[in-house]
């Protein structure tokens, strides 16, 4: 059975890293950014489990760390998910710079 080399693994994550980076400081959609952050919260996991599997492959703390990471992302998207339903029925809209005349 063939191992897919570390380095590639890291190229893959760390593309998908940026690109998710990119999307976070480009896009105006509130929705877009939250697909963003969670382009970016994936690539992290793929980096956890290629370390966990290549440098430790005994130990299964990557996995648990990944598997938290998971948890954390969903519960931070339908708070995300819940906080743009608002904006935008509020402002119609769910572009950044209509969030920034809330008032509070």
């Amino acid at each position: 059975m063939q191992h897919v080399p570390l380095l590639h693994i890291l190229i893959v994550s760390t593309a998908l890293f940026f690109i998710g980076m990119y999307g976070m400081f480009t896009r105006r959609n509130l929705i877009t950014i939250l697909m963003s952050l969670e382009l970016m919260l994936n690539s992290v996991n793929i980096n956890l489990a290629a370390f966990q599997r290549y440098l430790y492959p005994q130990q299964t703390d990557g996995i648990f760390l990944s598997l938290f990471i998971i948890i954390i992302a969903a519960a931070e998207a339908a708070i995300a998910i819940a906080i743009i339903i608002h904006l935008y029925r509020t402002y119609h809209s769910v572009d950044v710079e209509d969030a920034s005349e809330l008032k509070y």
